[in-house]
């Protein structure tokens, strides 16, 4: 039996809330998101994970995801989809089946049975796919992921930083274009292709890949995030019920720190090479009045400025979350007028060694400053 489940729609959304929060500005649509796993639920599927200490150690697991950009060109529920199928005349085949196919596919090229699925990232779509896909195919989904927290590339996950290859790899859009990616030269091309074939297919493609063993795979997740985000989201949902300040209960949970509070006044942005990059713009209002902070972004967020000072970095977590209701805005929905809290939380230790900066620190995004633990800068 898993070790947690969801059995109605208000689990559903106070999963979809935590991982929102958890996503950092990226992870997909929450519509999306939401949308399957609705649908999951009136199928009658078990929706739920189990701790990784109870994988059969004679099985296999891959992980699947979606890969494109999050900008507001990307369909963000079936309907869009069937729009955009409809606008480029392309019958739609798979649509949220895509992650299905793909492990599917997977095991036949490998020859190998997957026994379980793991979630490569926390995100508000991105990981109620994998959640969905193993339900439908009768598989056990791992309490944990790759990144914990959303990434928008293969190098800012544990399994880069452990020099385990990314392929083989099954790929599969909506439309039901299917395709094998046996070998990369390294994961930053492996990357790039998968980024490259989001923008053919108009939108997003999904990925089956990582085949590892049980040892393996207890060996390379950052453990227990599914459920952290579920009872994320469940906290933000009582202290909303209690007339409670949402923003103090996803500061506990995350043992997290309030970095600013203002309105949007701004976002500026543009799609590139299959990711959204761009800043958010914000006044200060209350405590900080008078003061503003930038916060940049490549489909997540990784860099801030406090008045033009370089402030917290990626790889720790830079939170956009509306005051009054506590949920997370995604880059794509975020928009000048919005309220705003900007929150930091720490990352996992495993990306704050040497290794992981070189591919998640300030100086890999192009700026010029070192990244500072969000602890050091708050102290």
């Amino acid at each position: 039996m898993p070790a947690r489940t969801l059995t109605s729609l208000q689990d559903c959304q106070d999963f979809i809330t935590g991982l929102k929060l958890l996503g950092t500005g990226g992870g997909g649509s929450p519509a999306s998101g939401m949308e399957m796993l609705t649908q999951a639920l009136n199928e009658g599927l078990t929706l739920g994970w189990i701790d990784a200490s109870d994988l059969p150690d004679n099985g296999y697991s891959c992980t699947t995801f979606g890969s494109g950009s999050i900008s507001e060109d990307t369909p963000g529920n079936l309907e869009e989809i069937y729009a955009l199928g409809k606008k480029r005349n392309i019958p739609v085949r798979y649509a949220y089946r895509a992650p299905e196919i793909a492990v599917r596919e997977l095991e036949a090229y490998a020859g190998v049975k997957i026994g379980a699925i793991v979630p490569v990232e926390l995100g508000a779509s991105n990981t109620p796919a994998p959640l969905v896909t193993a339900a439908r195919l009768g598989l056990p989904l791992v309490d944990g992921d790759y990144s914990g927290r959303a990434v928008p590339q293969d190098m800012q996950t544990t399994y880069f930083l452990k020099g385990i290859p990314t392929h083989p790899a099954a790929i599969v859009d909506w439309w039901g274009n299917i395709l094998i990616l046996k070998e990369a030269v390294n994961i930053e091309m492996g990357e790039r292709i998968g980024k490259m074939l989001g923008m053919a297919a108009f939108g997003v493609v999904y990925f089956a890949n990582l085949l590892l063993s049980a040892e393996q795979t207890r060996d390379t997740i950052v453990p227990g995030t599914l459920t952290q985000a579920l009872e994320l989201g469940q906290a933000v949902h009582r202290a909303i019920k209690a007339g409670q300040d949402p923003i103090a209960e996803i500061i506990r949970v995350l043992k997290g720190w309030l970095l600013f509070q203002g309105i949007v006044t701004g976002k500026e942005w543009q799609d590139r090479e299959g990711v959204m990059i761009g800043t958010t713009l914000i006044e200060g209002k209350g405590p900080f009045s008078g003061k503003r902070m930038r916060v940049w972004f490549l489909n997540e967020n990784h860099v801030c400025w406090l008045d033009d000072q370089p402030y917290v970095f990626s790889p720790d977590l830079i939170i956009l979350a509306n005051p009054q209701t506590g949920e997370g805005y995604t880059n794509t929905e975020i928009k000048a007028g919005d309220p705003v809290v900007v929150l930091g939380a720490k990352a996992h230790p495993i990306f704050r060694t040497e290794l992981a900066l070189q591919y998640f620190g300030p100086r890999y995004w192009g700026f010029d400053f070192d990244y500072v633990p969000i602890e050091e800068v708050i102290r």
